[in-house]
């Protein structure tokens, strides 16, 4: 991978084609993304680069992060993400990444965190049906019903489908099309929906399966 961004969602809406297409997009605020330290495979032992994003006070910046920062000679962040780029050599310190690091109709992999929905039963959470309303099922009729046999196994099985945390998962949309670039306003259109909220951090990243 040579090249990834860290952005923000800012939600979604619609643009048309010359042809009179209509094209439902999202809307992401990519960068500009300071590089504060440069991992090389000499060193670290791989390629990376270390990048900040969303400018913040002091104040609200950890110790450690803050030190960070200083060493780079920038400005506090409130993100501060590690990009695996082949091609980490060709950055500097103290240097931005800006969104016109992408082409229109580039494809991207876009990963971001879902929406969380907190404690949910199985119904939401897995799509299953409910019980009878008749025939001496109830009074509970969204449990999530047989559990498997008393005598043999005696036990549940693991990774059975049951009541718990949905959603708030690290999800990768692959294969998206970049419809615009917008240099001016660090804006990047991206075809369809991706991960998260409006506010959502996510990384853009060229597709690593490289569909055209």
């Amino acid at each position: 991978m040579n090249k990834a961004i860290i952005g923000k969602k800012l939600g979604m809406t619609q643009i048309f084609t010359p042809d009179g297409l209509v094209v439902p997009v999202t809307v992401v605020e990519a960068g500009p993304c300071k590089v504060v330290q440069v991992k090389t495979e000499g060193k670290e032992g791989y390629n990376s680069v270390v990048v900040a994003f969303d400018e913040t006070k002091e104040s609200r910046v950890n110790k450690a992060q803050m030190g960070t920062f200083k060493k780079a000679n920038v400005s506090a962040h409130r993100i501060l993400r590690e990009l695996k780029l082949d091609n980490s050599q060709n950055y500097e310190i103290g240097t931005s990444i800006l969104c016109d690091i992408f082409n229109e109709k580039d494809k991207v992999d876009v990963t971001g965190l879902t929406r969380g929905r907190g404690f949910t039963g199985v119904i939401q959470r897995w799509n299953q049906n409910r019980l009878k309303m008749t025939h001496g099922t109830g009074p509970v009729h969204r449990e999530v019903g047989s559990m498997g046999a008393n005598s043999s196994p005696s036990r549940v099985f693991k990774n059975k489908h049951l009541a718990g945390h949905y959603g708030h998962e690290r999800v990768t949309i692959q294969n998206l099309e970049i419809v615009k670039v917008d240099s001016a306003r660090n804006i990047l259109l991206i075809k369809g929906c991706i991960p998260g909220p409006r506010g959502t951090v996510v990384t853009v990243s060229e597709a690593v399966k490289g569909v055209n």
